[in-house]
């Protein structure tokens, strides 16, 4: 019997349409066709502070994601600026996500607003890859008042630069064994992995668009940008991606900073706002029902110096009590008592589950006294959520932070 050809996949990328922004004009009609940017205030705290999003319209004056918001300020002093609610996107982006696992169970979060969909077992079901695009699309409109941008093709790679290219509300498809064409006139900025530095390499070479990487001798690639650089980014170009979608890769990272309103020499406040940041981190970790193994320590000095520290844990952690003495030692590993802080933050990644529940599996011999303690911690800490949650997170606050500055957390 004749060896059946492989099924080819189909993935789509979806891509909420400035998601954050998009979800405010929802709430407020007042604010469509004004530039609306989501960040902090920046005729507040000296302008400090990022963009997190911005409507199109505000896109049209240079504001963009990560741009400093006393930048986004001198660009386009008319935007409405919001700060980002984000309890509220996430409420969102859970009944969005709802809408993709109703069509498949192979999903891959990459944000609240994004994520790459397996839906090659699905065609028999719901339709070949554009149609099931379409619904999506369809449903995220009908149900939410918001847009998708979706791509649509054989691998990751190629279906998330296809969505990036008719938005907002677009959706393109790139047909199995076109993949090499349809990428060719791309800028190589489009080139996963190519940041600044490897474009400007690329330009020396006189490549400036995909096409003319894909036709590149791939050794020639390797010998100036180095072996896995250059062969990943020849493969790319070629439009071969064999990476899978993973429904269990998750988001990276959880965690919180915060900049300063004027830089701070102050090592006390400083802490104490680390400890809030942490408090804040432990919290999120338990409304999602995972906990973190390595604690990541970010500190920025005056001059946008920024210099970071992580450590792993024995076990996944996702209490204060395990997170912040982790935090304040990398804090304090990495201080320079001479310089003003401008910015910390702290997070957590390598998520597992819970400590406490971990070990609830693996104690049957009642012996592990300090497992106990981690239980105990857990559980107040888990009394403690639900207080604030009923009460808000005035109702409870430790001591230590009864004196402290806004957080931001």
């Amino acid at each position: 019997m004749p060896r059946s050809e492989p099924q080819r996949r189909t993935v789509l990328h979806v891509d909420m349409d400035a998601f954050y922004a998009a979800v405010e004009i929802r709430e407020d009609p007042s604010l469509r066709g004004k530039p609306v940017v989501i960040g902090s205030d920046p005729q507040k705290g000296s302008g400090r502070g990022v963009v997190s999003t911005a409507n199109y319209e505000a896109r049209r004056y240079g504001v963009h994601s990560a741009l400093p918001i006393s930048q986004a300020w001198r660009r386009c002093p008319q935007a409405v600026y919001i700060r980002p609610r984000i309890r509220l996107y996430a409420e969102i982006s859970a009944r969005i996500f709802n809408i993709f696992r109703s069509f498949t169970d192979q999903v891959e979060t990459l944000s609240l607003d994004e994520a790459f969909l397996d839906v090659t077992a699905s065609r028999r079901l719901f339709g070949t890859g554009p149609e099931i695009a379409a619904r999506i699309k369809r449903r995220i409109t009908e149900e939410e008042r918001l847009t998708a941008s979706v791509g649509v093709a054989v691998s990751k790679y190629v279906a998330k630069v296809a969505s990036d290219l008719e938005k907002p509300d677009g959706l393109v498809v790139v047909p199995a064994g076109s993949e090499r064409e349809f990428l060719a006139p791309l800028e190589v900025s489009r080139l996963w992995g190519a940041g600044p530095k490897v474009q400007a390499r690329l330009a020396q070479l006189r490549l400036r668009t995909i096409g003319e990487v894909a036709r590149q001798d791939p050794l020639a690639l390797e010998q100036s940008l180095g072996p896995k650089l250059g062969r990943r980014l020849h493969d790319l170009a070629n439009g071969r991606d064999a990476r899978r979608v993973n429904p269990g890769a998750g988001r990276k990272s959880h965690g919180k900073e915060i900049t300063f309103p004027q830089d701070v020499a102050d090592r006390d406040r400083v802490e104490r706002t680390l400890l809030g940041l942490c408090e804040g981190v432990a919290r999120g970790l338990r409304r999602h029902g995972i906990a973190g193994r390595t604690v990541h320590l970010k500190l920025r000095w005056d001059g946008f110096e920024t210099h970071t520290r992580q450590r792993t844990l024995d076990r996944p952690a996702d209490t204060t009590e395990a997170i912040w003495p982790v935090a304040r030692a990398l804090f304090r590993e990495a201080d320079d008592p001479r310089r003003q802080v401008r910015l910390i933050g702290v997070s957590l990644s390598g998520f597992g589950v819970p400590t406490a529940e971990q070990l609830a599996l693996l104690d049957v011999d009642n012996t592990p006294a300090p497992a106990d303690a981690e239980r105990i911690e857990r559980q107040l800490a888990e009394t403690v959520d639900t207080l604030t949650e009923r009460f808000g997170r005035d109702a409870l606050k430790r001591a230590a932070l009864l004196d402290s500055h806004p957080r931001g957390s």
